[in-house]
C-alpha cells in the first residue's frame, strides 16, 4: 500500500479533477487506481488549467513505469514514491513537472462535502499515453510522501484535544454502564491509540488497525465462551445427526491457539447462528426418521396438502355510460368476457369476448374514464366510454383486463409480468402473524383495489433491515405467507444477507426455468466501511430475455448525516459486482434493462418537528416533500440520477411508536442528552429502466397495521414488460439482402472535464456479435473552461450490423455507448440508446445524458438510422401496448384502422417536488456551446 497522501485510491476521474481545480496551480497532481486496467494507477497532473492523465503500469516483476509511446524506453520504479519522486524534476516527459501534491482528505465528515466517488475496493482501472514521450499519469513532490505528519495541515494541538474529548464522552457513559475489562481496554485506546488511526489512514492503511488490535484484545474473553458454547452446540447436533458433522474451522482454530482475531471472531458467531437456526429442523428430522423406522406415530407431523391455486372471482364495477345512464360492468377472467348490465335490467345488455376488444385507452384527464373499443362483425370498430366512481376502480378494471388477456393469448412465453418489491426495518423484533397487508399492497397511499390486491405477483422482491431471524427461518415464512394468501407454492431465486439487512426474490414455480445468470452481491458501509450494520446487498438475473437488477439498502442514520448517505448510496454503485461482467466498466444504472434500489434510506425531513406533525395531520404531503432530504439531494443531481419513483401519498414511515401507527415518538432519550428523530420518508423505492421499456407502476404505500417495529412496512407494485428468445422466420443470412444495419450521420459530446484527450466510442449491445469502436473524433473544442466538446463525423462511426435483422427483435434492443478517453482507455460517461425509435428509413435524432459512476459526466446527441430489409418489416402488438393513453379532446375516429401504439408512457417519472427534466442539456453551462448565454 502507498504509503503517501497524494495517493486517492479509487476516486473517480471527475473528483480527480475537481480537486485538481481546486488545487489551481500548475504542477498540482495526485495518483489515483485506474479504472481500465487492474493494479494499475492514474497520475492525474494539472498544467494551464487541463488535466493530463498518465498511466501507470507494472510489469511482470512488479516494477512500475508510466506508460511511454511506442519506441520509446520506459523507467522502471521498484515503489510509487520512487517513481513520483524521480517526475518532480523536468524533462521526463511529462507537460511539467510534479510540483504540488493534492493530499487525501481525512475521514468523512459531515460538516461538509465528503469525497465522492471512493468506493470500497480496488476497480479495473487504467490512464492511456499522453502526447509526446509518456501518458500522463498522477505523481506527488516527494515533500508529500517523505515525511510523517499525521495528517496534512492536522496542528499538534487539536490531535492531543481529541483524545481528551473523545475519553471525557467515556466517562459520561461510564454514569450508566457498569465498569467492566472491556471498558478499560476502550479507555486505553482513547487515551493512548485513537490519534493513530487517523494517521495511518493518510500514509494509505486501508483499516483502523488499533481500533481493531483494541476490539480483539477486549474481546479474547468472547472466544472462550462462544467455544464452550459451540462445544454444547455441536454435540447435541451430533446426537441427532449420526454421520458426525466436521468440527467448523473457527472452534478448532480457537482452541490451538486462541487468536484475539475479529475476523475469527465473526466467524465463531456466523457458526453459532447457523447452528441455533438449523438445530430445530435438524431434530424434527431426526425424530421423524426414527418413528418412520419403528413403524411409530409422531402427531401434527404430516404437512398438509398444498391447496390448490384459487380462480379468480367475477368482479363488477359500477359506472356510469353517457351522462346519466347507470350500468354494471362484470368482467370475468377465468370465461374471458366482460359483460355490460344496464341498472335496473335483468338481462345482459351486452357480452363481449376478449378477443373483440381492440383496444382500452385511458383519459389522462379524466383519471376515472375508460374508452373500450370492439370490433363488430362489418369490420367497423365501436367504442363505449365509461366512467367509474374513482381512478382507484378504474385501474382494478384495466389490471383485471389485461390479466384477462394475458391468459387468453396463447402466448407460450409471457409479454407482462407483474412485479413486487416491499421494504421494512422490522427493528431488530420478529414479525406479527400475518403479513397480509404488506404483501397484498393494502393500507395507505395509492393502494391496490380490493378486487386485484389478492392477484399473485409473478415475482415478489422482499427487502428488510435489521431483520433478527435467521436466515432459512425468514424465507420459511414468507413462502408460507404467500402460499396461505395466494395459495401457490413460490419458489426461492435468490437469498442474499448482510448481517440484518436481507433480500429474498421468490417466483412462481411455471417461471423458475425462465430465470437464469443470478448474481448476488453485498457492499459494507458501516464503521471505516468494514461494518455491514450498514451497506446494501443486491441480486440480479435474467427472465428470459429482460435483464433485472435489485438492490436493498441500510444507509447512515441521523438528520445530519445527509452527505454520508450520499457517499453510502456512491460506494454501494462503485463496488456492487452485479449483472454481465462484460459490462462491469459500464455505471451500474445502465447495465439492467430494470433497476429496483429500495431499503431504508435514511433521509430525513429538514423542518421543525412540530410543522411536521401539522402538516402530517393536515396530509399536506407535498409540503414536506419540498424538504425532503432525499428529494432535495436528487434534485441537485447528488444521488439517483434518473431514477423514478412513485408519487408518495402517505404518512412518513418512521419513527413511529412501536404498539401503533397513531403517534410518532420523535424524543430518544441517550446519555448524552436527548436525541430527536423527526419523522421521515426513510423508507422508499426507486427505478430505472432502459428508454423505450415499459414498467408502470400499479401501487405505492404502506401498512397501517403492522406496528411491531418504528418504521411501517413500504411496498410497490409494477406491470414491466419482458421480452424472450426471438425466432426468425428465416434463417439469418439466407439471403444477400436479409441484413440490418446501424448508421450514424453524426455525433457530438459535451463532457464536464479539464482534459484535452482524444477519444473514442465503444457500442455494446445484445444484438452484436462484439464490442464495436469507432475512431477518434474528428472536431474538438475546449475553449469553455471546464467543458470539452467532441465530433464525430459519420465516416469516423462504424456501421452496425444486428446478428438479426427482424424489426419485432430490433425494436426491443438497446445500444450501450462509452466515451474512452483514446490514451488511457477510461471512461468519461456512458449512455443508453433504444433501437425502436430510430427504425426507419429516415436519419432520427436522439439526445441523452451520460453518467459515469452515479454522477451525470456530460450530454451526447446525434443522428441515427435503423435500416431493416423489406421482407423482415413484420411486426405485432405486444399485450402492453393494447392499453394507451389518451387526452380528452383526442376522440379516436371510430373508422380508422387500429394500429399498433407505442408503449405508454408514465405522466411523472419523478416526484412532484422535483422539477420535470429540460428537453436539452439539463447543465446551463452545456448551452454555451450553442450560442446561447
Amino acid at each position: 500500500m502507498v504509503a503517501a497522501g497524494w495517493y486517492h485510491r479509487d476516486i473517480s476521474q471527475v473528483v480527480a479533477e475537481e480537486l485538481l481545480a481546486k488545487a489551481g496551480r500548475d504542477g498540482s497532481f495526485l495518483v489515483r487506481d485506474s479504472e481500465s486496467v487492474k493494479g494499475a494507477y492514474a497520475l492525474c497532473l494539472l498544467f494551464q488549467r487541463h488535466v493530463y492523465t498518465y498511466r501507470i503500469l507494472p510489469d511482470d516483476e512488479g516494477l512500475l513505469s508510466v506508460q511511454t509511446i511506442q519506441g520509446i524506453q520506459a523507467k522502471c520504479f521498484r515503489t510509487l514514491p520512487d517513481l513520483i519522486g524521480a517526475y518532480q524534476h523536468p524533462n521526463n516527459g511529462l507537460v511539467t513537472p510534479l510540483l504540488h501534491p493534492v493530499h487525501r482528505a481525512g475521514p468523512d465528515e459531515d460538516s461538509g462535502e465528503p469525497e465522492r466517488g471512493r468506493g470500497l475496493r480496488r476497480a479495473a482501472s487504467g490512464e492511456g499515453p499522453a502526447e509526446l514521450v509518456t501518458l500522463p499519469a498522477d505523481g506527488e513532490d516527494a515533500r508529500g510522501w517523505g515525511h510523517t505528519a499525521p495528517c496534512p495541515g492536522a496542528p499538534t494541538s487539536s490531535r492531543s484535544h481529541i483524545p481528551q474529548q473523545l475519553h471525557q464522552r467515556l466517562q459520561e457513559q461510564l454514569h450508566s454502564s457498569p465498569t467492566s475489562d472491556f471498558m478499560g481496554f476502550m479507555a486505553e485506546y482513547l487515551t493512548q491509540q485513537v490519534q493513530l488511526d487517523p494517521e495511518a489512514l493518510c500514509h494509505g492503511h486501508p483499516q483502523l488497525r488499533h481500533l481493531s488490535t483494541a476490539l480483539a484484545t477486549a474481546c479474547r474473553a468472547l472466544h472462550s465462551e462462544i467455544d464452550f458454547t459451540l462445544v454444547g452446540l455441536e454435540t447435541l447436533a451430533r446426537v441427532f445427526d449420526p454421520p458426525a458433522s466436521p468440527r467448523s474451522p473457527a472452534r478448532e482454530q480457537g482452541f490451538l491457539n486462541s487468536d484475539p482475531d475479529l475476523e475469527q471472531l465473526l466467524n465463531k458467531i456466523s457458526t453459532v447462528n447457523h447452528l441455533l437456526s438449523s438445530l430445530e429442523k435438524k431434530v424434527l428430522k431426526s425424530l421423524q426418521e426414527m418413528v418412520t423406522r419403528h413403524n411409530l406415530a409422531l402427531p401434527s407431523v404430516a404437512a398438509a396438502p398444498q391447496p390448490a391455486a384459487r380462480p379468480l372471482a367475477v368482479q363488477s364495477f359500477e359506472v356510469k355510460v353517457g351522462k346519466s345512464q347507470r350500468a354494471a360492468l362484470t368482467v370475468d377472467v377465468e370465461s374471458g368476457t366482460v359483460t355490460v348490465t344496464k341498472r335496473g335490467s335483468g338481462s345482459p345488455e351486452e357480452v363481449i369476448p376478449q378477443d373483440k376488444i381492440l383496444q382500452l385507452i385511458k383519459y389522462q384527464s379524466v383519471q376515472s374514464k375508460v374508452r373500450l373499443v370492439c370490433a363488430r362483425e362489418n369490420q367497423k370498430s365501436l367504442s363505449r366510454d365509461f366512467i367509474f366512481p374513482s381512478a382507484r376502480k378504474r385501474e382494478a378494471f384495466c389490471q383485471l383486463l389485461q390479466l384477462m388477456r394475458i391468459q387468453h393469448s396463447n402466448l407460450d412465453e409471457p409479454e407482462l409480468i407483474s412485479v413486487y418489491v416491499g421494504t421494512w426495518n422490522m427493528g431488530s423484533t420478529p414479525p406479527p402473524r400475518s403479513l397480509a397487508s404488506w404483501l397484498t399492497s393494502r393500507g395507505l397511499g395509492h393502494t391496490q383495489d380490493e378486487t386485484t390486491a389478492c392477484i399473485p405477483h409473478d415475482i415478489y422482491v422482499i427487502g428488510t433491515q435489521e431483520n433478527s431471524l435467521g436466515d432459512r427461518e425468514w424465507v420459511e415464512f414468507l413462502c408460507a405467507s404467500l402460499k396461505t394468501l395466494m395459495a401457490i407454492d413460490y419458489r426461492v431465486v435468490a437469498l442474499q444477507c448482510l448481517w440484518s439487512i436481507k433480500m429474498v426474490v421468490l417466483v412462481k414455480p411455471e417461471h423458475q426455468r425462465r430465470i437464469s445468470h443470478i448474481h448476488n452481491s453485498s457492499v459494507k458501509t458501516g464503521i471505516a466501511n468494514t461494518l455491514g450494520n450498514k451497506g446494501a446487498v443486491g441480486v440480479s438475473f435474467l427472465f428470459n430475455g429482460t435483464s433485472f437488477g435489485f438492490v436493498n439498502c441500510h444507509l447512515a442514520s441521523g438528520s445530519e448525516k445527509t452527505h454520508r448517505r450520499n457517499q453510502n448510496y456512491s460506494d454501494i454503485l462503485h463496488s456492487l459486482a452485479l449483472g454481465d461482467k462484460r459490462l462491469g466498466g459500464f455505471d451500474l444504472t445502465l447495465r439492467f434493462t430494470h433497476l429496483f434500489w429500495f431499503g431504508d434510506l435514511n433521509y430525513r425531513l429538514d423542518m421543525d418537528v412540530q410543522d411536521i406533525l401539522t402538516h402530517v395531520v393536515k396530509k399536506e404531503f407535498q409540503a414536506l416533500l419540498a424538504v425532503d432530504q432525499l428529494t432535495l439531494e436528487r434534485e441537485k443531481n447528488k444521488v439517483f440520477l434518473r431514477f423514478s419513483e412513485g408519487d408518495i401519498s402517505f404518512p412518513p414511515t418512521y419513527r413511529y411508536e412501536r404498539g401503533t401507527r397513531d403517534t410518532y415518538v420523535w424524543q430518544k432519550s441517550k446519555p448524552t442528552g436527548m436525541r430527536i428523530n423527526v419523522p421521515s420518508w426513510c423508507d422508499r423505492i426507486l427505478w430505472k429502466s432502459h428508454p423505450e421499456t415499459h414498467v408502470v407502476c400499479n401501487s405505492y404505500g404502506c401498512t397501517d397495521d403492522i406496528v411491531t417495529s418504528d418504521h411501517s412496512p413500504v411496498f410497490a407494485t409494477f406491470e414491466v414488460g419482458v421480452t424472450s428468445q426471438f425466432v426468425p422466420k428465416e434463417a439469418p443470412g439466407s439471403s444477400p439482402e436479409a441484413l440490418a444495419c446501424i448508421e450514424w450521420e453524426s455525433i457530438e459530446v459535451i463532457l464536464k472535464t479539464t482534459t484535452r484527450s482524444k477519444c473514442y466510442i465503444e457500442f455494446h449491445s445484445y444484438c452484436l456479435e462484439e464490442v464495436q469502436r469507432s475512431g477518434e473524433n474528428t472536431f474538438q473544442n475546449c475553449d469553455i473552461p471546464g467543458f470539452l466538446k467532441l465530433g464525430w463525423s459519420s465516416k469516423h462511426l462504424p456501421v452496425l450490423h444486428p446478428i438479426l435483422p427482424d424489426l419485432e427483435y430490433l425494436g426491443d434492443q438497446h445500444l450501450l455507448l462509452s466515451i474512452k478517453a483514446v490514451e488511457s482507455c477510461e471512461s468519461y460517461g456512458e449512455c443508453c440508446l433504444a433501437l425502436r425509435s430510430a427504425i426507419g428509413t429516415t436519419a432520427q435524432q436522439f439526445e441523452t445524458f451520460l453518467f459515469h459512476r452515479g454522477e451525470e459526466t456530460g450530454s451526447v446527441r446525434g443522428w441515427m438510422r435503423v435500416r431493416v430489409p423489406r421482407g423482415r418489416r413484420g411486426t405485432r402488438e405486444r399485450l402492453y401496448e393494447w392499453i394507451s393513453f389518451e387526452e380528452e379532446d383526442a376522440e379516436p375516429d371510430a373508422d380508422a384502422p387500429m394500429c399498433p401504439k407505442p408503449p405508454p408512457q408514465r405522466l411523472r417519472s419523478r416526484p412532484r417536488s422535483l422539477p420535470e427534466p429540460a428537453s436539452g442539456y439539463s447543465n446551463a453551462a452545456y448551452f454555451i456551446f450553442e450560442g446561447i448565454p
